[in-house]
């Protein structure tokens, strides 16, 4: 392998806006993410509740159900 062309690599701090942070390796030192795997909806199980609500009420709204 040549010499040089390498980028450096460093133990890099991941900071979520949610406040979670964790190491990893990567090119840049400090990494900063919008949503991580602690406050992202298919990881805590929130999205398939949001779904499931989403077909529910579809149903209920297209056969008139749930109305007064």
């Amino acid at each position: 392998m040549k010499e040089g062309i390498h980028p450096n690599y460093y133990q890099a701090t991941v900071t979520c806006n949610c406040g979670n942070t964790f190491v990893t390796g990567s090119t840049k030192k400090d990494i900063h993410v919008e949503i991580c795997s602690k406050c992202h909806p298919f990881y805590t199980g929130q999205q398939k509740a949001a779904q499931a609500r989403g077909r529910i009420d579809k149903f209920n709204k297209k056969y008139g159900l749930g109305q007064a």
